[in-house]
């Protein structure tokens, strides 16, 4: 699948297409609307379909210091867009230049001359351009002019309320990776390079493997049962994790250190994904470290209980 980046020219092959246009963090059932609006427009025509997705989010862009709020990274995002059926992911990269663009630039000058769009499906709330000025109403108008097709999609709701990152995000600080799933259409995931620890969790005889949060959104700080997929084979392991600060040892160090089931080789240094199933517990201080090693058997039994149906 291919990585386009707005600030080039498209290819030749690739202009013409239909750009599903929006930051699609999650990618969630709401975004996955839009996707497949744009996808089926573009194979009803023969066209390419591309989705698109702001890097760095404009949010960090404006206020630098905001805490981690990603759901996806660039990487988990370009397969997400490839399973949707899209040709080509492009990345808007968020900067000074492109937060100063009007909005009238944006449509004449990024998606009709440089990127060759032929149309663009976005959620009807979708806002653009210098001060966000730009809205689906001027891009109906001048597009059309210029000739860009625009369609748009409402809003998803589900249970009464909208689908959306916020929602998600919610749900996830809540300590609710169900729910999030649920949205989502699929589990949250944290992706990352094991990384050597100090060995606590295999000198207690459950072996961790350790990976920096980075800036993904910190759901509720706790044990989980959760799966892995380790990236270079696919293979898929079950395990339970710790989500936090480790408040039983010092110094306090923020990690994801989960723990595999009926698994002994050697992930050093390997690119894996974890996947958050079921919340467990919060984080605890014990007495000792035979009270902690209790728990986590407590933990890791109900984990595999909870993980049997997959």
């Amino acid at each position: 699948m291919r990585w386009l980046d707005h600030r080039n020219p498209v290819a030749a092959p690739l202009r013409g297409a239909v750009i599903a246009l929006g930051n699609f963090d999650g990618f969630h059932l709401g975004h996955q609307a839009v996707a497949r609006e744009a996808i089926d427009w573009a194979h009803a025509e023969g066209r390419p379909s591309i989705i698109a997705t702001f890097d760095p989010h404009p949010v960090r862009f404006f206020r630098p210091k905001v805490p981690p709020f990603r759901l996806t990274t660039l990487e988990q995002r370009q397969e997400l867009y490839l399973a949707a059926g899209a040709t080509a992911m492009l990345v808007f990269h968020f900067d000074g230049e492109l937060a100063g663009t009007s909005a009238e630039d944006f449509i004449g000058e990024v998606l009709v001359r440089r990127l060759g769009a032929h149309g663009v499906v976005t959620g009807d709330d979708f806002t653009f351009g210098k001060g966000a000025k730009g809205n689906v109403a001027l891009l109906r108008e001048l597009g059309g002019e210029l000739g860009l097709e625009c369609r748009t999609v409402g809003v998803v709701m589900d249970g009464g309320g909208v689908i959306s990152s916020s929602r998600i995000r919610e749900a996830l600080r809540a300590g609710d990776p169900r729910e999030a799933a649920r949205l989502l259409s699929r589990p949250f995931a944290i992706r990352g390079i094991v990384e050597h620890g100090d060995k606590r969790g295999r000198d207690l005889g459950y072996p961790t493997a350790n990976l920096a949060i980075d800036a993904y959104l910190r759901p509720r700080y706790g044990i989980y049962a959760v799966t892995g997929r380790i990236l270079a084979s696919g293979e898929v392991l079950k395990g339970a994790a710790s989500l936090g600060v480790r408040p039983q040892f010092d110094p306090p160090k923020e990690l994801l250190e989960p723990h595999f089931f009926d698994f002994s080789g050697d992930l050093y240094g390997q690119e894996i994904e974890v996947a958050f199933h079921h919340f467990l517990r919060g984080e605890a201080k014990f007495d000792n470290l035979e009270a902690l090693t209790a728990q986590m058997e407590k933990d890791c039994a109900e984990a595999k209980a909870l993980l049997a149906p997959l």
